[in-house]
C-alpha cells in the first residue's frame, strides 16, 4: 500500500480533494489533520467533564429539598 501526504492551504479546495479522493474505489482510507484536532477536543471535552465527579458526594440533596428550595411557599 503506497501513502501520499498532500497540504491544502484553502479549507473549500480541501474539503473537494476530499470529497473526490473518498469517491474513488481504490482508495483505502483518508485521515485529515482537522479530524485528529476534533478528536482531541472531544477527549478534552470528556476529561472536563468527568473532573467534577462526586461534587455532590457529601452533600445531602434530594428532589425534595431542591423543589423546596426552588418553590419555598409549595408544601
Amino acid at each position: 500500500m503506497e501513502e501520499i501526504i498532500i497540504r491544502v492551504k484553502d479549507k473549500d479546495k480541501a474539503k473537494a480533494l476530499y470529497d473526490l479522493l473518498r469517491a474513488l474505489d481504490f482508495v483505502d482510507s483518508i485521515a485529515t489533520d482537522s479530524q485528529a484536532e476534533n478528536a482531541d477536543e472531544q477527549i478534552q471535552e470528556d476529561e472536563a467533564f468527568f473532573s467534577v465527579a462526586g461534587i455532590w458526594s457529601d452533600r445531602d440533596v434530594s428532589q425534595e429539598s431542591l423543589r423546596q428550595k426552588a418553590w419555598p411557599h409549595r408544601s
